[in-house]
């Protein structure tokens, strides 16, 4: 079995309803990244609660998604229809499918969590027809600006990109993707970015800042247990984003990596 991180994020109640609201914030445009054709069969490495993987089903008429997970707790949540999805428990850098089984593969918020990801992109290789596509949209987590600034949960959110890179996996995997996905030996390789830009009058101002405190809370306890912050510091870092929230002027930038490219 190969190596895994440490997940960062565990998969409490509150991680779980974290999971949910960001699937709704982001799951839309990058079904529209995709730019499915409704025949194709199509893997989803990380499926996670299985949204997303339940939604690109519902846009293949002809084909059928597969989502792969390692998380028993998160598979549990997955829904069951419709008809031509299916999940299965596994490894992303051991697939267990046949060479050759997939014409499209894809992945989101995944390698940042593995300890190998050019070992799960040769497995993803591995696993496309010829001229099979591949999509990846993934974090480059300190690409993030406030205004007004927000100097006590960019020190607390340096310390979480830390910690993770500390658990194995890789907190700046986005800005990375040409190099893993050229290397691994796909071709046609085309960045660009998603990006979330909310001010304090747009409608998921509050649910993006509500994850982002999500995203912090989750790791509070190894934050503490690895001496990254003190209690102090961590308190102070949430106070300071709700404030941030309730701020009349307040704005945020940030925008995902993305990736797609053929094999």
């Amino acid at each position: 079995m190969a190596e895994k991180a440490n997940y960062i994020h565990g998969v409490s109640p509150d991680e779980q309803t974290r999971l949910q609201l960001l699937n709704e914030l982001t799951n839309q445009s990058f079904l529209d990244f995709l730019q499915l054709n409704g025949y194709e069969e199509v893997l989803e490495l990380g499926s996670g609660l299985g949204i997303l993987c339940a939604q690109v089903a519902r846009l293949l008429h002809r084909g059928r998604a597969v989502g792969i997970e390692l998380s028993k707790a998160q598979l549990g949540k997955a829904p069951r229809f419709p008809s031509n999805l299916e999940f299965v428990m596994g490894d992303v850098h051991e697939l267990p499918f046949d060479d050759a089984s997939f014409d499209v593969v894809y992945g989101r918020y995944i390698l940042e969590h593995i300890s190998n990801p050019p070992g799960a992109l040769k497995e993803a290789y591995r696993v496309l027809r010829p001229n099979g596509k591949i999509y990846f949209q993934e974090n480059s987590i300190l690409w993030m600006e406030f205004y007004p600034s927000c100097p006590h949960f960019m020190h607390a959110w340096k310390k979480f990109a830390q910690l993770q890179n500390f658990l194995g996996g890789d907190a700046m995997i986005g800005i990375k993707l040409f190099d893993r996905l050229k290397k691994a030996g796909f071709r046609n390789l085309e960045i660009s970015l998603a990006p979330e830009l909310h001010t304090a009058d747009s409608p998921h101002f509050k649910s993006w800042i509500t994850n982002l405190i999500g995203n912090l809370r989750s790791a509070e306890k190894k934050l503490m247990e690895k001496q990254f912050l003190n209690a102090s510091e961590f308190l102070h870092a949430i106070n300071e984003l709700e404030e941030f929230m309730m701020h009349p002027q307040a704005s945020t930038y940030f925008a995902w990596n993305r990736i797609s490219g053929v094999k």
